[in-house]
């Protein structure tokens, strides 16, 4: 068949969404490249595989769900086939195709891939930012190689993850909050100030767990899907926030408005994590990002991560 590997991953994601339009922004391509690759396997098979109606928006025949578990074994297939030869490729790819929790791409991220060029040369970097089931897709679809985040959700399997160090949280303060003149604050401090929070999927649920400990929960002042707006609306006063990674010395630093103060309670604290899509054999350049990540981890002064005199600080750095 006159199909790519590619265009097959576009109709199976098609029928996985039920949407084309849903399809161009999880694949991040346009949306005539998804209608070629379903007119050609159409044409191909002098079939639909789906019906588009106007009432009921698009829908898989059964000639479409018969070719779509065939191309999703092919895929499979492949991705299996990559895997075992991983081991044989000693250069890094000419495209990078990784992807990271959105805020990691500002605070360390770039920094990381700039030294994983600095070591393999004349190498494309494509960084896809996203909340976590964004990640998961790019993973499960193949589109990246692998992904830079937190352990929050769904695991994607001990073979595929690395686990790098723990990241305990700590509260971010206007400074002129009377509590940013605490050495530390505790979760029932906090709870009495409207929450900023980071409305990112299975994020915005592990924040708010946090509270859990405590009568009732705190009230929403603000809301943002952007790790530099809460900041923002935390420095213009709609309330406080909790998040995890402070700005590092290869990151822009806060502003003079606001406040990064520890928090005395134990709390569970998320692991920074590397997912691959190729288990136990990871290709030479895989398992150098991974080092990349586990020396900037080590490099870094404690409040690089942690405000200073968290007692979750000490150990952070322990790479797990």
């Amino acid at each position: 068949m006159n199909l790519s590997h590619k265009q097959l991953r576009y109709i199976c994601e098609v029928a996985r969404l039920g949407s084309i339009q849903a399809s161009t922004e999880s694949l991040h391509i346009s949306q005539s490249s998804i209608l070629a690759a379903i007119s050609i396997a159409e044409e191909l098979l002098g079939a639909r595989i789906f019906d588009r109606r106007p009432s009921r928006g698009i829908q898989i025949t059964r000639t479409g769900e018969r070719f779509v578990t065939a191309a999703r074994t092919l895929l499979a297939a492949s991705g299996d086939f990559n895997r075992q030869i991983a081991d044989l490729v000693k250069s890094a790819p000419q495209t990078l195709k990784v992807a990271c929790f959105e805020p990691f791409g500002s605070l360390f991220v770039a920094e990381a891939l700039r030294r994983f060029v600095a070591k393999y040369g004349d190498v494309e970097i494509l960084l896809y930012e996203g909340d976590q089931v964004q990640l998961r897709h790019w993973l499960a679809s193949g589109e990246v190689e692998l992904i830079i985040t937190y352990d929050i959700g769904p695991t994607f399997g001990e073979q595929c993850t690395t686990k790098i160090c723990q990241v305990p949280g700590h509260a971010l303060l206007s400074s002129g909050d009377s509590l940013a003149e605490k050495n530390a604050v505790s979760i029932a401090e906090l709870a009495t100030r409207p929450l900023v929070l980071l409305d990112l999927p299975q994020t915005s649920t592990y924040l708010t767990s946090l509270f859990d400990v405590l009568p009732s929960q705190p009230h929403i002042g603000f809301r943002a899907r952007s790790y530099e707006t809460v900041k923002s609306a935390v420095s213009a006063g709609f309330g406080m926030a909790l998040l995890h990674m402070m700005p590092g010395k290869h990151s822009t630093q806060d502003g003079p408005g606001l406040v990064r103060r520890p928090i005395i309670d134990s709390l569970p604290a998320p692991t920074l994590i590397v997912a691959d899509i190729y288990g136990n054999h990871k290709p030479a350049f895989v398992r150098s990002i991974i080092e990349i990540v586990e020396d900037l981890c080590n490099d870094a002064d404690p409040i690089g991560f942690a405000p200073p005199e968290s007692e979750a600080a000490s150990t952070l750095l322990d790479v797990i």
